[in-house]
């Protein structure tokens, strides 16, 4: 049986010109260079990362996925209060995607704040409060169309849990 990675990138990636790749030292996005496909890159053979990087490809629109991680900031490690809470902010929904996908899959989830170096977080259960209103209100209005395919495809993986 093929990887649920070799199945996402034949049966719903490949139409979008895009493919998901594992192994690199940190996530990126590579948009499209002439006619080459995108590239959602994610951290070693990590499956939550796999996972998190295809929720932001998901939550990226047209525009956004034509630019090399599609446009957005990103503030390393060591994100004082005030960074964090942007942080915070732009990933409830696509960490709530994550939480889809992981289910699909069968992975347990749980957030991630990506900021090690600052423990002590103020706003984590309300972000983790944000997460959860946007997965159920995904659940009771419907993942948007490529991340219905993608939950659609991992399930038939719940099973074989290798990238």
């Amino acid at each position: 049986m093929k990887s649920w990675v070799e199945d996402l990138n034949a049966a719903v990636l490949h139409s979008y010109n895009t493919r998901l790749v594992g192994g690199f030292d940190e996530p990126f996005y590579q948009a499209s260079v002439n006619g080459q496909p995108a590239e959602i890159r994610y951290t070693r053979d990590y499956a939550r990362s796999a996972l998190h990087e295809l929720a932001h490809w998901c939550v990226a629109g047209d525009r956004r996925r034509r630019l090399n991680d599609y446009g957005y900031w990103y503030t390393p490690d060591g994100r004082d209060t005030q960074q964090q809470q942007l942080f915070f902010r732009v990933e409830a929904r696509p960490q709530a995607l994550e939480k889809h996908f992981c289910s699909a899959l069968g992975l347990a989830f749980d957030i991630s704040v990506d900021n090690l170096d600052n423990p002590d977080i103020s706003g984590l259960e309300t972000f983790r409060q944000a997460v959860n209103e946007q997965y159920l209100q995904l659940s009771r209005n419907g993942l948007p169309a490529r991340a219905a395919a993608i939950a659609a495809r991992l399930a038939r993986h719940r099973s074989a849990l290798t990238i």
